[in-house]
């Protein structure tokens, strides 16, 4: 085996440098959606440890680009949301005007849904979904860093991320659910600190940690974050009810 190339799912560098020292095998990322047909960046071979945890560089014949809040593009190293355009791009959503306009500019860019940033190397990086963002306090926090982070503790196994209400904070706060290895004894308390550690205060675990028997995900890979948003607000229910009943 010559390369291994990862997709579905943002590729942290602690990741790429722990597959690696253990198998000596280069491993790069691609980025892509169905509705670009599919792959719209790809990191080179030779460049694949130049720019670890980057989605690549974007494909022929396409222009893309990181666009703001407030729908203006973006400077490089700035983070906002990925538009791209090019023959590829799907014609729309069949039996769906709404959905394709809210996807689809007049001028023809697709919204990606995904938030990242490109840097000076014309590498594209991909942190988050928009709609999986975690807001603590005014702040963006990306899920897919912090499971980046755990996921590399020799004693996690696999590891999820979501963001919960807290109401006495008015606030969300990540709250992180971890399988553990065969064997592993790893506390609660061990993991936030793990990660406090690695982080800028923000996006501590201020939510806790969970441990699972395993995380919920679909076919291709993908966690399925709705199922332990359901599982995080019935435990709160849970808690709300077993305080009043103490009353």
């Amino acid at each position: 085996m010559r390369m291994v190339n990862s997709g579905a799912a943002p590729l942290t560098k602690g990741l790429v440098d722990a597959f690696y020292s253990r198998l000596k095998i280069p491993v790069k990322q691609g980025y892509g959606l169905s509705e670009c047909s599919p792959t719209t960046h790809l990191v080179p071979w030779e460049r694949w440890d130049t720019c670890v945890g980057a989605a690549g560089i974007l494909l022929p014949n396409m222009t893309a680009k990181y666009v703001g809040e407030d729908g203006e593009e973006l400077a490089i190293g700035e983070t906002g949301e990925l538009w791209m355009k090019g023959p590829n791009i799907m014609m729309g959503y069949l039996n769906n005007p709404t959905a394709t306009a809210n996807a689809i500019t007049p001028d023809g860019y697709f919204k990606s849904g995904d938030v990242g940033h490109q840097d000076a190397a014309g590498n594209f990086w991909i942190t988050d979904r928009v709609k999986e963002l975690i807001k603590y306090k005014g702040f963006q926090v990306p899920p897919a860093e912090l499971e980046g982070i755990l996921v590399v503790h020799e004693e996690v196994e696999d590891c999820a991320v979501i963001g919960v209400f807290i109401e006495h904070l008015a606030t969300e706060v990540p709250r992180a659910f971890v399988v553990v290895k065969e064997g592993g004894s790893v506390s609660e308390e061990d993991l936030v600190k793990w990660v406090e550690a690695k982080v800028a205060p923000h996006k501590r675990l201020r939510g806790g940690v969970r441990f699972i028997k395993e995380v919920p995900k679909s076919i291709s890979g993908k966690i399925l974050r709705r199922v332990l948003r359901v599982q995080a607000e019935q435990e709160e229910k849970d808690m709300s009810e077993a305080a009043k009943a103490k009353l």
